[in-house]
């Protein structure tokens, strides 16, 4: 069905129909919008059910239907208002009935940006909060007092700062401090997502600074507000704290990759240094046996993408031995235990660049070295060797052929 013949059906019927959400946003904004969400109102849903009995029902606490709309599955929502019972983002009583206005309904969302309408089929849009002003000079504002009462709200708010490159203004900063203490009994998995959309941002660091100055980031990701005020050697970080050394790193990678797995990575690599006693700083010895213990922990809280811990435990354990080692046995070790893991050589190497400003000639050249480490095969060595005796030969030979390659390539220390 075309969108003209959706609205024409509901609006013969007495309804209301309207665009919200992100792609009036983006309309607005000026960059191509995607996925189309509609809103209805003056309408019971026995009325809209009976007018497009192919519509799907998919909403449990208020109506939601998938209705196929220019070719897509589009979400239809019906006009709603909420009042606070309990705590939570599922204490609300929600009211749907035929009453409720496109100005309730606004008024009830997130962030001004997001508090746009677009009534069809003239096109007109409903500006009831000053979004559009707020798009016009980058910021991000709450609509309301009612901001509060989702608590995620306050992630989405930083997540937005991230993805848009908008600053959050003081007074939703302060709405946003006061979500903390029902943030802390969100389910992980709402917090999981925040973060998953975050790290997609052309800056995630946007987020976690936005959090960290509105007080929570000790609540959502303790594990990074410890690095907050741990010193480094001036020389090698002249950044600041291992906070802004991760918040760098973190950029650096996302600027070369869209790899969500390499930019969590980056984001944990220095997680270790959160831990280190006040009396070694500014050094930090044996951070990354911490670290590992920290990402674990934080997996047992927060139950990780198994890719995500599985990349991260081994970004922590190899970041400061992989751009450093100068034995071809060493090396030929790391190269192979790379190419087993979850990460790609693209994925590995953005972290290790990032942290390090630079790549060795094994890393920087790793895939076609280790092409030709695996053309060593057992079935080659001499006749007789058994058991473990044709691993050493493997290994053996595995190192002659990287000491080749090195001489070869001019790189010969």
């Amino acid at each position: 069905m075309k969108e003209e013949e959706f609205a024409r059906r509901l609006r013969a019927a007495g309804a209301r129909v309207f665009l919200v959400g992100g792609w009036v946003r983006d309309y607005v904004r000026g960059v191509t919008p995607h996925d189309k969400d509609y809103m209805v109102s003056g309408i019971t849903e026995q009325q809209f059910t009976a007018l497009l009995p192919e519509a799907v029902k998919v909403g449990r606490s208020f109506p939601v239907y998938l209705v196929t709309i220019d070719g897509q599955r589009s979400e239809v929502a019906f006009a709603r208002k909420e009042r606070k019972t309990g705590s939570g983002y599922n204490g609300f009583s929600v009211d749907y009935n035929p009453e409720v206005t496109v100005e309730e309904d606004l008024y009830r969302r997130d962030t001004t940006m997001n508090s746009l309408a677009m009534e069809l089929p003239q096109g007109e849009i409903i500006d009831l909060y000053g979004g559009i002003a707020d798009i016009r000079q980058q910021r991000i504002r709450a609509v309301s007092e009612h901001f509060c009462e989702d608590p995620v709200r306050a992630l989405r708010a930083a997540r937005q700062a991230a993805e848009f490159g908008f600053a959050i203004s003081d007074d939703t900063y302060a709405l946003m401090a006061a979500c903390q203490e029902e943030l802390g009994a969100e389910p992980a998995e709402r917090l999981l997502a925040e973060l998953r959309r975050a790290l997609q941002a052309p800056k995630p660091s946007v987020y976690f600074r936005s959090l960290a100055r509105a007080g929570l980031l000790a609540v959502v990701f303790p594990e990074l507000a410890a690095l907050i005020g741990k010193t480094q050697p001036v020389a090698f970080h002249p950044e600041g704290d291992a906070f802004a050394h991760t918040m760098l790193v973190v950029d650096t990678v996302a600027a070369e990759t869209d790899s969500l797995l390499a930019r969590f990575a980056g984001l944990v690599h220095d997680l270790g240094k959160g831990q280190t006693p006040k009396e070694m700083e500014p050094h930090h010895y044996g951070h990354e046996e911490r670290g590992l213990a920290i990402l674990k922990a934080w997996n047992a809280r927060m139950t990780l993408p198994r890719e995500w811990l599985q990349g991260g435990l081994f970004v922590i354990a190899q970041h400061m031995r992989a751009p450093r080692i100068g034995k071809a046995a060493k090396i030929v070790d790391l190269l192979l235990a790379v190419d087993k893991s979850c990460l790609s050589w693209p994925e590995f190497n953005a972290v290790i660049r990032a942290d390090h400003h630079s790549l060795p000639w094994y890393l920087a050249q790793a895939p076609a070295i280790v092409r030709q480490l695996k053309r060593v095969s057992g079935r080659d060595c001499p006749a007789g060797m058994t058991g473990p005796q044709v691993g050493v030969w493997v290994r053996n030979q595995q190192v002659k052929v990287y000491r080749n390659l090195l001489i070869d390539s001019d790189c010969a220390d």
